[in-house]
């Protein structure tokens, strides 16, 4: 268990980085030319890995359905929407809804027990913790802007206006 919760945690850390470098290869380029070297760059980097660790073993897939063949598509919206919103809405606050869209969706699929996951119960305590952290959200979203709105109010700078947009 232990070894699973440390595994979160660095795959959190790699998604809010990763986050980060595609945003700032967007600035350069285009959604679709990011995408394309951000995917492009995983499927070398998986695939020469996967040869090294497996060996040819890394081609036999047995048993799986179909449709699983389709994840890397999700992929694609996966980063071509996740670098718009962190381009939109800053790092930070896009990321905090993209994971709590994460555990909203996964304790869905998990109550009702599709896409081949085992059915767990839905109850009260996981309700209350999603809405906990949607709530965390709201309180870092409006907190902050006032925040800026304060600190710009003091130093007269010409960002009062966009801190006014923010609410």
């Amino acid at each position: 268990m232990l070894a699973g919760i440390l595994l979160a945690l660095i795959a959190g850390a790699l998604v809010s980085l990763q986050n980060i470098f595609n945003t700032k290869v967007n600035e350069r380029t285009g959604s679709w030319s990011t995408t394309t070297l951000v995917l492009g760059m995983g499927f070398a980097a998986s695939l020469i890995m996967g040869l090294i660790m497996e060996g040819k073993n890394m081609f036999t897939l047995q048993h799986m359905q179909p449709w699983y063949w389709f994840s890397g598509m999700i992929g694609v919206g996966v980063v071509i929407c996740l670098v718009q919103a962190t381009r939109i809405l800053g790092a930070t606050y896009a990321i905090s809804i993209v994971l709590t869209a994460q555990l909203g969706f996964a304790l869905l699929w998990d109550s009702m027990g599709w896409l081949g996951l085992e059915k767990v119960p839905f109850t009260l305590n996981q309700l209350i913790g999603v809405l906990i952290i949607v709530g965390g959200i709201l309180v870092f979203k409006l907190g902050g802007a006032r925040e800026i709105l304060v600190d710009n109010t003091r130093s007269g700078t010409s960002r009062n206006k966009q801190a006014l947009d923010l609410k």
